[in-house]
């Protein structure tokens, strides 16, 4: 049986018009290349609009990016900025909702989340996470409910819950919208 890639179009009127996810991913000192890596190819599979790689995030071309990412870093908008709080200004300008994926006390849960898009999810360092800074300049915190032992994700599968979660939100709206 011959494998057929899923594509947006292929899947039907639910994806045609949305085109571009109203959605970027700010990465602040991930230190893992496999997780960013693997975040272009979420990013790329989600529609993401664009990836910003900011403190000590690794930036392509890179080997340990690559072997996770499978070509999405050629296909994904990203750049490079050394300060979060710079890129996270110019979204605010730009009418984003700045959301911290973070386990802190005043987040709320993701599935009670109503985003404004376009929305830009930031996540911090695998063990530290978001820096307290960037935290406090956030308008919301978003947590995953976690229902075991353990208090986290790995920050690249945190960041593909978020980023379906908000793909099932956004095309709910659009549907409603047409209606």
């Amino acid at each position: 049986m011959e494998r057929v890639p899923f594509r947006a179009a292929a899947a039907g009127a639910a994806y045609e018009k949305i085109g571009r996810l109203p959605v970027a991913v700010l990465l602040d000192n991930v230190r893992s290349m496999y997780n960013v890596g693997a975040f272009f190819r979420t990013a790329d599979a989600a529609g993401v609009e664009r990836l910003y790689l900011c403190g000590i995030t690794a930036c392509p071309p890179k080997r340990g990016i690559s072997k996770t990412a499978l070509g999405a870093e050629e296909s994904v908008a990203w750049e490079h900025c050394w300060d979060p709080l710079e890129v996270l200004r110019r979204l605010r300008s730009s009418g984003y909702e700045i959301a911290a994926a973070e386990t802190s006390p005043v987040a709320v849960d993701l599935f009670d989340w109503a985003p404004a898009f376009p929305v830009c999810v930031v996540f911090g360092h695998e063990v530290s996470g978001v820096r307290a800074d960037v935290a406090a300049f956030c308008d919301i915190h978003v947590r995953i409910p976690m229902l075991g032992k353990k208090e986290s994700l790995n920050v690249a599968t945190a960041g593909g819950v978020i980023l379906y979660e908000l793909l099932r939100k956004y095309r709910t709206m659009m549907e409603r919208t047409r209606r």
